[in-house]
């Protein structure tokens, strides 16, 4: 019989003994414990499946096929030189990017594989709570993590395919232990109803249980972290066929709740924007929560991980945006010298899978001065990283990404006397891959600006995967989500508010004082609440989330996807559709259903 997605497997331990004697050795097998439902109903099991919750998020956040179906094909990014072939030898990056993915496609399959099986966990979490001998106190903070958690799987799964299964089997929201080759979807209209009350419910249970702050260092559940995501789930739910007269007023207070009470949830915005995902500042005020990894990224430590690019648990992103700063020649390609031709730990892989689209580089971050977010996302400076040919490792600058081709020009002047103004390369932007547009079949894609978020420099070597915290929400955010719910709840006034505190902080940059700063904010503020659109708060979610693995929901939920593709993307703009709007059902799972009518399962468009 095909085993589907919602059978959960028991993991079995045993424990070995050897034992000795005179005459002769032999293994003797001592099985001590064998693992059922009812291993769920102890203390320790319950504790232990709400820590596999916390573990299985790794899946979600970091690795290449999930920082893939975030930024892929969208405003913000494309694909890179090397797009990666999936198992089945489908470019899952490429067609992901320019939508000629089918329901085959590895990057979509592994999300909707583990997060059901933690979907189920979580529902034994909940199911057995009322077994688990621990006082209330104690008992009602660990089940708001497990009905975060449960409320965040579906989350990810809900903003990519629509609505989805409630009942794995044993009815809604119950733990399934049974094998089960049903496919509870239909009606689509009436289950996403139930999605969205589903993870509501258990967000608002969260927001009520779970601690106000969150540990100084590390990353589990609070409430602040609650109300960010119940307020995303009722912008979300407002957007849809599902949708709710009050929920852009429920995310407003959600939101505002926490941005009016930062003590209380022991928050607060970075004073720099560069700090907040600055190496080594991990665990700042800022971040409402992240998904941990060992440190340093040793991956043998990584319990489970197969150590595999992008089916693993580490942190692809570290290199997926990275271009070939290790091709880049000494000034004007006048030299055979390549002053990085040694990859760094702190530069990564030079992977190449996703790139910046022109819309990003020249209109989403057209103010890269007054503006200080586009360094704080990019890395544009570059120090040599061999000795020789006039450079010295670690301390002369080998090459930088000029903001403008004028500035370019500018440092790459010859003076009268022949000699250069600067003795590295200045790459201008009209060199980038991205400028000389998609559709050039000479553009090679391979170097460009790079998003420096995920840079670790900690990492044991260039190649590894990333081992520091993924964030997953900022109260940043919380700002952006605000204004959003106050221009939809029809008082924008309060979104110019919101919205005004971000770009005073983006004006903001180390050493500046007070009036430079206040000189730069009056540049880019909101002057006017006709400013205040939809499409406004989308660029500034770019210019503040830019890479952060949110923009293909973003901009799918928002039913927007379609329009902006065709606008700013060009790979995509060809071909795709309206029913791009929703990933197609896996083949897997299709395939595990004992129904021969499929077709009625999967989302419009991919049949």
């Amino acid at each position: 019989m095909k085993k589907s997605i919602y059978q959960f497997l028991f993991a079995a331990a045993g424990s070995l003994m050897l034992t000795t004697s005179s005459c002769n050795k032999k293994l003797e097998e001592h099985p001590y414990t064998v693992f059922t439902k009812d291993y769920f109903k102890t203390t320790e099991g319950w504790q232990n499946a709400i820590y596999a919750l916390y573990s299985g998020m790794r899946y979600n956040f970091g690795p290449e096929g999930a920082t893939g179906i975030g930024v892929d094909g969208t405003d913000e990014f494309t694909y890179g030189e090397q797009p990666r072939n999936g198992a089945g030898g489908t470019a899952d990056y490429l067609t992901l990017g320019n939508y000629t993915l089918d329901f085959a496609n590895g990057a979509i399959q592994t999300p909707w594989n583990r997060n059901y099986s933690n979907i189920n966990l979580a529902n034994a979490v909940v199911d057995f709570a009322s077994f688990v001998n621990l006082p209330d106190a104690v008992k009602a903070p660990k089940l708001g993590e497990a009905r975060f958690l449960r409320a965040q799987y579906y989350m990810l799964l809900v903003q990519q395919f629509g609505a989805v299964p409630v009942d794995l089997g044993s009815g809604d929201l119950k733990f399934n232990e049974q094998p089960y080759q049903g496919f509870n979807r239909l009606p689509v209209n009436e289950i996403l109803v139930k999605n969205y009350n589903a993870i509501i419910e258990d967000l608002i249970f969260a927001s009520q249980n779970l601690p106000d702050k969150r540990s100084e260092k590390a990353f589990n559940l609070s409430k602040a972290a609650a109300f960010h995501l119940l307020a995303k789930a009722y912008i979300h739910r407002g957007y849809s066929a599902a949708k709710q007269p009050d929920d852009f007023n429920k995310a407003y207070a959600a939101a505002t709740e926490v941005i009016n009470n930062p003590a209380k949830y022991g928050v607060a915005l970075q004073a720099n924007y560069a700090d907040v995902h600055k190496p080594g500042n991990d665990y700042n005020s800022e971040i409402l929560y992240a998904v941990e990894r060992i440190p340093g990224n040793n991956i043998a430590n990584e319990v489970g991980d197969p150590g595999s690019i992008g089916g693993s648990k580490g942190i692809d992103a570290n290199n997926d945006f990275v271009g070939d700063y290790t091709s880049v020649r000494a000034p004007l390609n006048s030299s055979s010298t390549q002053p990085v031709s040694t990859r760094t730990p702190t530069y990564g892989r030079p992977i190449r899978r996703f790139c910046p689209t022109k819309w990003l580089y020249e209109t989403a971050f057209a103010d890269k001065d007054n503006d200080s977010r586009y360094d704080g996302s990019f890395r544009t400076v570059y120090m040599a990283s061999v000795t020789g040919g006039g450079f010295t490792a670690d301390k002369d600058t080998a090459f930088i990404l000029a903001k403008t081709d004028r500035i370019a020009d500018s440092l790459n002047g010859i003076k009268p006397a022949g000699a250069r103004l600067v003795p590295y390369r200045v790459i201008s932007p009209s060199e980038f891959y991205i400028i000389s547009g998609s559709t050039d079949a000479t553009a090679t894609r391979n170097m460009y600006p790079s998003l420096s978020k995920y840079e670790d420099p900690a990492k044991l070597a260039a190649n590894d995967q990333g081992g520091r915290p993924f964030v997953v929400s900022k109260f940043s955010e919380l700002y952006l989500l605000a204004a959003e719910a106050a221009l939809k709840a029809g008082h924008p006034d309060d979104a110019v508010t919101y919205i005004n505190v971000l770009k005073l902080r983006a004006a903001s940059r180390a050493g500046l004082s007070s009036t430079e700063i206040q000189t730069r904010y009056n540049r880019i503020k909101v002057n006017s609440v006709a400013e205040i659109t939809l499409d406004f708060i989308l660029d500034e979610r770019t210019r503040e989330l830019c890479g952060e693995t949110s923009r293909w929901p973003d901009l799918a939920v928002r039913g927007v996807l379609v329009d902006r593709v065709k606008k700013n993307n060009p790979d995509g703009a060809a071909r795709i559709q309206s029913f791009h709007m929703l990933r197609p059902i896996p083949k897997g799972q299709l395939d595990a259903v004992a129904d021969d009518d499929k077709a009625k399962y999967q989302n419009p468009g991919y049949n």
